[in-house]
């Protein structure tokens, strides 16, 4: 599985996109410290302006 990155909108969600050739795209969104599954739709907010890509040591404090 590939990492496409990790992501923080302007509200302050945190999400990450991981893909793989099976299955395409698949979003997770840090709720209460847990990763959780988010709606696909949320794969195009990391185009946003206002979405910003976290840093790797930025993504290195996130719970795994």
């Amino acid at each position: 599985m590939g990492s496409l990155g990790v992501f923080r909108t302007d509200q302050g969600t945190i999400f990450r996109i991981t893909s793989t050739v099976e299955l395409g795209p698949k979003v997770e969104v840090l709720r209460g410290g847990v990763w959780e599954p988010g709606p696909v739709a949320m794969f195009g907010l990391r185009l946003e302006s206002s979405t910003r890509k976290l840093s790797d040591s930025a993504v290195g404090k996130l719970p795994v």
